[in-house]
């Protein structure tokens, strides 16, 4: 976590007991400055959590601007320029990469508060909302934090700080009271409707500057929020707290609006699970096709409903489909059953299999790290993903979470990375008592090469009939090679401690 900061803690409700009047609250969004190195490969997206509120907040004819320092590679001196400049009641940030984004994210309201002392600071997303009381006991340039969904949250949020309300009215908030106490509120109710909150769009006022995957501007867009499964390292069940589900007919014709208004060609469907309901996901996809925009869509489904769903695939190919990434987290299956995955080794590669069939490319998403591996292990995984025969694979290292039960269930591993902005899926967080850090590291680069420079891979990257799948899978191998090689370079530098004897469960504790 972050020192704190040499300023003291004001007291949020002191400044709410003051209220804005009667006038519209001026409220400044900011991405905060956390840029990743699979950012700079793959394309910057859209700050879409901001986005989620900031159209509610723009329909309660509050003055809402978006700053995307993500974007721009803002300084902390920037930041403090353009609050300084517009003069905000209200700063809110967070970032859909939370835990790792979090140190920038209090670089940034520090920025703020010095730029703008009077303005409010507001901290939202996942890893504040567990962790919520420590950023308050550790950072005082927040005062408050928002836990859970944020749109019906922030709402009554400035609704009692543009009247001089009570902060201890508004539900789904963690604050310091006017005595210093830190008062954590109870929780909002999960909304019931997710139709009934738009996303404020108009805040982007530069689309060029959102281009991912080579495919020419890009955005994102959700149909569904939430997941049925249950696996234990995760907390997306924990979060959302249950699935829930957009208009189908409503999100194709946004998608379709982006296009004809702004120029969108690729659009990335920020859903946990989108096909958890058989029903609606054909019905989404039958009314993107109807609404015939040439739209390219990515999406992350489970394999098994993949398979479920094999008589789809024509249907999601021609509502424009172009890649899937299947989180298939581990090629073991004693570990498949202990992570409470819920699908099989079988299921995986079927699902590959079916993809290709229906012209659509496969990622697949290999999590190092549940188990303890060994030497053996790294190779049977090498061998079983390359059986699988992906068009493209994203090797990742298991990131813990305080919330999620696999974190409670291996509290005695040692955390050989204190540096939380690595805490993203890409770093190697954990030491295993078989191999070192080195040796695990150049396996997994060993697994990216060994799959992406199969014979059978470079043919369909050089050879592949469909002429767009070509040039997609060409531009995803030459910015994979950007990434792989700039991850080597960063280990080379800074390699994690491998001497650390600080084991995960008193890394959460501290």
């Amino acid at each position: 976590m972050l020192a704190s900061a040499s300023s003291s803690p004001r007291r949020a409700s002191e400044a709410v007991e003051a209220g804005l009047k009667e006038r519209a609250v001026r409220i400044l969004l900011v991405n905060p400055p956390y840029v990743s190195l699979t950012s700079r490969g793959v394309g910057h997206q859209i700050p879409f959590g901001l986005l989620s509120i900031g159209g509610p907040l723009l329909d309660e004819g509050h003055e809402v601007r978006l700053l995307d320092a993500e974007r721009h590679h803002l300084s902390a001196a920037e930041i403090e320029k353009e609050v300084g400049g517009f003069r905000p009641d209200i700063v809110m940030t967070g970032h859909s990469g939370s835990t790792p984004a979090h140190p920038a994210a209090m670089a940034t309201l520090e920025a703020a508060r010095r730029a703008c002392p009077t303005a409010i600071t507001v901290y939202g997303g996942v890893y504040p909302t567990y962790h919520a009381k420590d950023i308050l006991k550790e950072n005082p340039a927040v005062e408050i934090v928002v836990r859970g969904e944020g749109e019906a949250v922030v709402l009554d949020l400035v609704t009692a700080i543009g009247s001089g309300g009570c902060l201890a009215d508004v539900k789904g908030i963690t604050f310091r009271d006017a005595d210093g106490a830190i008062r954590e509120n109870p929780p909002a109710p999960v909304i019931s409707s997710l139709d009934d909150y738009r996303v404020g769009w108009e805040l982007v006022t530069n689309w060029d500057l959102y281009q991912c995957f080579g495919l020419g501007r890009a955005a994102i867009v959700q149909f569904s929020r939430g997941c049925p499964h249950r696996c234990s390292y995760c907390g997306q069940y924990q979060f959302w707290s249950k699935w829930r589900y957009r208009n189908p007919k409503a999100v194709a014709a946004e998608i379709a609006w982006l296009h004809r208004t702004h120029g969108i060609r690729f659009v990335d469907l920020a859903d946990e699970n989108p096909t958890s309901s058989k029903r609606l996901w054909r019905d989404f996809l039958e009314a993107v096709v109807e609404e015939n925009v040439p739209v390219r869509l990515f999406a992350t489904i489970r394999a098994t409903d993949i398979v479920r769903d094999a008589d789809f695939l024509p249907l999601m190919r021609r509502a424009g489909m172009i890649c899937v990434l299947m989180g298939i987290e581990t090629t073991d299956p004693s570990t498949l059953a202990a992570i409470r995955k819920g699908s099989t080794t079988r299921d995986d590669q079927r699902a590959v299999a079916l993809l290709r069939e229906h012209g659509i490319l496969s990622m697949l998403g290999h999590i190092v790290g549940f188990e303890e591996e060994r030497f053996i292990d790294h190779v049977r995984a090498i061998r079983q993903v390359s059986l699988y025969d992906p068009d493209l694979v994203n090797a990742m290292f298991v990131t813990p979470h305080r919330w999620s039960d696999w974190t409670a269930e291996n509290g005695s591993r040692k955390v050989i990375q204190k540096d939380l902005a690595k805490w993203d899926y890409r770093n190697q967080l954990l030491s295993s008592r078989y191999l070192s850090s080195r040796a695990i590291f150049w396996l997994v680069k060993l697994m990216e090469l060994a799959v992406h420079a199969r014979p059978r891979a470079l043919r369909r990257v050089l050879c592949h009939p469909n002429r767009e799948l070509r040039a997609h899978l060409r531009w995803c191998f030459r910015f994979s090679l950007r990434v792989w090689w700039a991850e080597i370079v960063e280990f080379v530098r800074r390699p994690p401690d491998d001497r650390s004897r600080l084991t995960l469960a008193e890394w959460f504790r501290r």
